[in-house]
């Protein structure tokens, strides 16, 4: 095939619709992607399809990424337990699987150019990127930064742009980014962009509380070595893990909140986003996680687990000090078996039972009910542990004499 061949990531939305039309007008046969995680309906599924031969793609290829994305993305989350700055569950992770299948796509057609539709503002370029500088040597296209050297309101351009050739653009793609996977939503633009109140447009799954079920929902979990492997008794794959949870936890609107973030360029970002299964995930994972690692365990790994959602976000998911990381994670993980029931009366969720053959329990001593020790040595243990402490009080209080 021709060199001017270039396989673009695709996702129907605003962006890379635009992305279409213009880098046929640049000369480049068009070659559109779009990685399925598992998170859009057969309907919006087709949509995508049909969006990108209505556009002029050349062709379009739709790469089955549900079971990949819970392997080298959700595991590794839920172990690590931690979400980015303590609040953002990392939806966007999904990018570098997008850049993996788009690169085979380019093998295919034997073409060195790839495109995808990020901006120059946010940190999916990074990602994108640097994903695509691991993998190999590839010639890196992308439109939208490119339009930013004469357009200050992107959007406002793209949309024109589109409606002037003919081509109709979705009202809600109008006022918000919206990108949507299995793992959950975000939202940004308009008011969001702005720290006001998010409009009525601004939703995705999670039902507004007015619609909340009136009875509590409990979901059974299983887990072996840190692995959710069951969903209420029954073996499940983790994409019908994920898919389950997003469903039923979406109807107690859980997962949903709003994030400010630090950008890798130094701008704050702001979304909106829901997650209803990975909120549930790390909720159950986390408490059968503190019955069964010891005391310095649980001190030490959310350390490592920060550092790990850290690289993560911030584009280094091929460095080689995520496999450090991920080693240390495994090696957590290996008495991590048991079964956690969840529940919500809706908004949030909490674990209410923990069952597990390894939880660090004795049946000598149950905390502040019984105990296999005595007074004398309660008071031994307290008066050494705390000894450096008193003998500061001491020697102060004699100081100010």
């Amino acid at each position: 095939m021709s060199s001017k061949d270039i396989v673009l990531a695709f996702s129907g939305g605003l962006d890379t619709s635009f992305c279409v039309p213009y880098l046929m007008e640049q000369g480049y046969s068009v070659h559109t992607v779009f990685v399925d995680t598992g998170g859009v309906s057969a309907e919006e599924r087709e949509y995508i399809e049909q969006r990108a031969i209505e556009l002029g793609a050349a062709s379009h290829r739709t790469a089955d990424a549900a079971q990949a994305i819970w392997d080298t993305f959700v595991t590794p989350l839920i172990w690590a337990g931690e979400f980015y700055q303590g609040q953002y569950p990392l939806l966007v992770s999904d990018r570098y699987l997008i850049v993996q299948e788009s690169l085979k796509r380019c093998d295919e057609l034997g073409t060195k150019y790839f495109a995808h539709g990020c901006t120059g503002m946010g940190n999916d370029q990074v990602r994108f990127d640097l994903t695509v500088k691991a993998l190999g040597d590839y010639t890196i296209v992308a439109p939208i930064r490119e339009i930013q050297r004469e357009h200050t309101q992107v959007r406002a351009y793209e949309q024109k742009y589109l409606e002037d050739k003919g081509f109709e653009v979705r009202a809600k793609t109008k006022h918000y980014t919206i990108n949507e996977n299995v793992l959950g939503v975000t939202i940004s633009g308009g008011e969001i962009d702005a720290w006001e109140i998010p409009g009525e447009g601004a939703i995705g799954w999670c039902a507004p509380r007015s619609e909340w079920p009136l009875e509590p929902l409990q979901i059974t979990l299983g887990f072996e070595k840190g692995n959710a492997v069951s969903l209420n008794g029954k073996a499940a794959s983790g994409p019908e893990i994920l898919q389950f949870l997003n469903r039923e936890l979406a109807r107690y609107g859980v997962g949903r909140s709003m994030y400010t973030g630090d950008t890798n360029i130094g701008l704050k970002g702001r979304i909106v986003f829901e997650a209803p299964a990975l909120t549930g995930l790390l909720t159950a994972h986390r408490a059968l996680e503190e019955t069964v690692l010891s005391k310095q365990q649980n001190r030490f790994k959310p350390e490592i687990g920060r550092k790990w959602t850290e690289v993560a976000y911030e584009g280094f998911f091929n460095d080689p000090i995520k496999t450090d990381l991920e080693a240390y994670l495994v090696s957590t993980q290996r008495k991590v078996d048991g079964t956690v029931i969840i529940e919500t009366r809706g908004g949030s969720v909490y674990a209410v039972k923990v069952e597990s053959k390894n939880i660090l329990q004795t049946s000598k001593a149950t905390y502040a009910q019984a105990a296999d020790w005595g007074v004398a040595e309660a008071e031994g243990f307290i008066k050494l542990y705390g000894m450096s402490s008193t003998v500061w009080a001491e020697v102060d209080r004699q100081a100010r004499k």
